[in-house]
Order: C-alpha cells, then sequence, then structure tokens
C-alpha cells in the first residue's frame, strides 16, 4: 500500500540543520581596522574551521562587510598570529554578538586553525613546536588535471603530438650516433692509409735524348714489339773512345749535331699504365720513360694499419675497400701482411689485399679507405 505524499511536508537534508564545522571556545583575539579605520581588538567568542563569533555592541558593523585582519592566540606564553580575511555574515541581537565567515586562508593559516580546533577537541596540550612541525608539512595533495578531452583543443593536442614526436626523434638520432660511435670503435678496424698498387714493367731509356711513343690508344702491347723511338747525339756515343783528331771544334760540333735513332721495345705482353716522360721531352740515360703492366697481373692495395690491430688483420681474413672517386664498397680478402718496409721493421703492419673483383689499371695509384669489420 502505497502511502500518499503530504505536499505541505517540507524535507530537509540533515546537512542543511547540522553544523558543519565545531566551534571551539580557545582564548584567543580578533584585531582588524573597522569603519572608519579605527583599530579594533575583541575577545573571541567562539572559533570554528570556517569562521568566528565576537561580542560588538559598540562597534558599527554591518552584515557583508569584509575586514582584513589577525587572529592571536596565546600558546606557552607565546603569542601567534594568523593573517585572516573575512565577511560580517551575521548580527545578533542586544549582546551584539557578530558572526564572521573566513574568505582566502591560504594552506599555512588552514593548517594552523585545524590543528589548534583538533588539538583542543581532544583535550591537548598544544606547544609552539607542534605549530610548527605541522607548517613544515604538505597537509594538502595536489589538485588533480583535468584530463578528459572534451578540455584540449585541437591547437594543444596537435602542440602535445608534435613536442612528442621531436623528443623521440632526438632520442633516437642521440641513440644511433651513440651505437654507431661504439660500433666503429669496437667492431671497426680502420687502416691507416691504403693505395691501390699494380704489378708494373718499368722502361728506361739507354742513351740521352728525346723520346716518341708508338703505343696506340688502346694502351697494349706485345712482347717485343716497339713501344718509342729515341734520338741520340753522336758525341754522347762515342764519350769515352774519341780520338785526338776527333777533339778539333769543327769535328766535336759535327759529332753534337749527328743524330742516330733507337728503338725501346716492350719486354712482355703488356698494358701501360703510364707514360712518364713525354712525348719530345728529353731524358737521361737510364731514366724511366714507361710504366708497363703485364696482362695478367691484377691490381692490389697496399694499406698500413696500427700494430694494435694484428689480431684483426691475419691472412684470410675480408675487408671491405672503396676506391677514391666512387662510391661503391668493394669486398676482398688479406694475402699477407709484415712489417718490413725499406728502412727494416717499421711500426705499422703493411698490408696485401687482393680484390674480390678485378680493378682496372685506371686505379693505380688511387687512395683507398679500408675497413675490417668484426661482427658479433
Amino acid at each position: 500500500m502505497n502511502t500518499p505524499q503530504n505536499p505541505n511536508l517540507n524535507v530537509l537534508h540533515e546537512s542543511e540543520t547540522q553544523r558543519q564545522h565545531a566551534r571551539i571556545r580557545i582564548p584567543a583575539e580578533i584585531s582588524f581596522d573597522g569603519p572608519g579605520g579605527r583599530a579594533i581588538t575583541l575577545p573571541l567568542v567562539d572559533l570554528s574551521a570556517s569562521g568566528f563569533s565576537f561580542n560588538a555592541a559598540n562597534v558599527l558593523i554591518k552584515a557583508g562587510d569584509h575586514y582584513p585582519g589577525v587572529l592571536i592566540f596565546a600558546i606557552d606564553k607565546l603569542s601567534l598570529s594568523v593573517k585572516v580575511e573575512f565577511q560580517v555574515r551575521k548580527l545578533g541581537g542586544s549582546d551584539g554578538r557578530v558572526g564572521c565567515q573566513f574568505h582566502n586562508l591560504g594552506t599555512r593559516e588552514i593548517s594552523t586553525l585545524r590543528q589548534l580546533i583538533t588539538a583542543h577537541l581532544s583535550g591537548d596540550l598544544i606547544s609552539a613546536g607542534e605549530l610548527l612541525t605541522t607548517l613544515q608539512r604538505d597537509n594538502f595533495t595536489k589538485p588533480r588535471r583535468d584530463d578528459s578531452a572534451g578540455h584540449i583543443s585541437p591547437l594543444a593536442r596537435l602542440r602535445a603530438v608534435a613536442v612528442s614526436l621531436g623528443v623521440l626523434v632526438v632520442g633516437l638520432a642521440a641513440f644511433a650516433f651513440a651505437g654507431n660511435a661504439l660500433y666503429q670503435v669496437y667492431f671497426i678496424s680502420s687502416a691507416v692509409s691504403a693505395i691501390v698498387v699494380y704489378p708494373s714493367v718499368q722502361v728506361a731509356i739507354p742513351r740521352d735524348g728525346t723520346i716518341q711513343s708508338l703505343i696506340g690508344e688502346d694502351g697494349i702491347v706485345r712482347k717485343g714489339a716497339p713501344i718509342a723511338t729515341f734520338n741520340a747525339s753522336v758525341l754522347d756515343l762515342l764519350k769515352g773512345s774519341l780520338q785526338e783528331s776527333d777533339l778539333a771544334p769543327a769535328r766535336v760540333t759535327e759529332l753534337s749535331t749527328t743524330q742516330i735513332k733507337g728503338t725501346l721495345t716492350s719486354p712482355c705482353d703488356c698494358g701501360l699504365v703510364r707514360q712518364v716522360v713525354a712525348d719530345g721531352q728529353y731524358a737521361g740515360k737510364g731514366d724511366v720513360v714507361f710504366e708497363l703492366a703485364p696482362r695478367d697481373a691484377q691490381a692490389g692495395i697496399e694499406a698500413r694499419f696500427p700494430y694494435k690491430k694484428f689480431t684483426a688483420v691475419q691472412p684470410g681474413t675480408a675487408v671491405n675497400f672503396r676506391v677514391a672517386g666512387e662510391d661503391q664498397w668493394l669486398p676482398g680478402h688479406i694475402v699477407s701482411n709484415s712489417l718490413m718496409d725499406e728502412k727494416g721493421l717499421s711500426s705499422e703492419l703493411r698490408v696485401h689485399i687482393r680484390p674480390d673483383a678485378p680493378l682496372t689499371g685506371a686505379h693505380a695509384g688511387r687512395v683507398v679507405q679500408v675497413d675490417v669489420r668484426r661482427w658479433f
């Protein structure tokens, strides 16, 4: 059975009729500048966490007025002052009781008032040390952030994504740089210097004179084939065997102007590496005029490594190299290593490398970068 509701019945929540803060009677005073700027100091009737009351029968105070003031407490024969702001909310009857409410209290002021009220309600004695300890603690939790998506603008979202991506890219770049540096130090042994060498045969001129090359544009010559002609003076040919009759000025002039021709032949089936002396240029006896390379010879690489890389440059070790002027890395392997050079023992290892793919004579003399990579 349903009980009919009485429309004239007023139902109130208990929080509307019960007091929200406990009032205590504690020895304290309120000091503030009243109407007209007159300093007023009055004892408190009671105090709570939200406000206080005092008797002011002879003071002209109106409800709704705001005042800054100072609450003064006597603790351990010391005077404790708490700055407050309050609003007059209620004026009493003939006794002149005035009820006030706090406004804009700071965290330190709230902590102090709560400590005083709690200690008074529990019957504990209040000391200055307890109040100092209370003020040193952080008694308030931080406000929660409002992370609801509805309060974030599209520009703020874009900015947050851009900043996150920027930090991610910088972090990845730093990680990659550090990883590459560590890899270069611990897993790659680089040559101090390296050059492409080509097995060559040097052809020298037997007499002082000028030369004229007979090698074709393809640079290929057969063994015994003429590769150049040279013109030499008869006087140079007869040095050391001249008679007294040949020392006459007219005879010397005749011998010096008389030229003989000779021919240089190829010592092998070779290809031209380079012509040292240009056509028509004078060369002294024994000077190298051509560098030839056997046609079946292969170019190699001579590299120098620090001696501490001895274990990394053993014969048979695979290497990677890049010839100057080319971007592609090519494979090869170490054929031999040695500490000897023209002066004897050297402080660096001399390593001979054979490319897996043959190099042409055009690469001869080029600088090379050589790396020996050791994997995990």
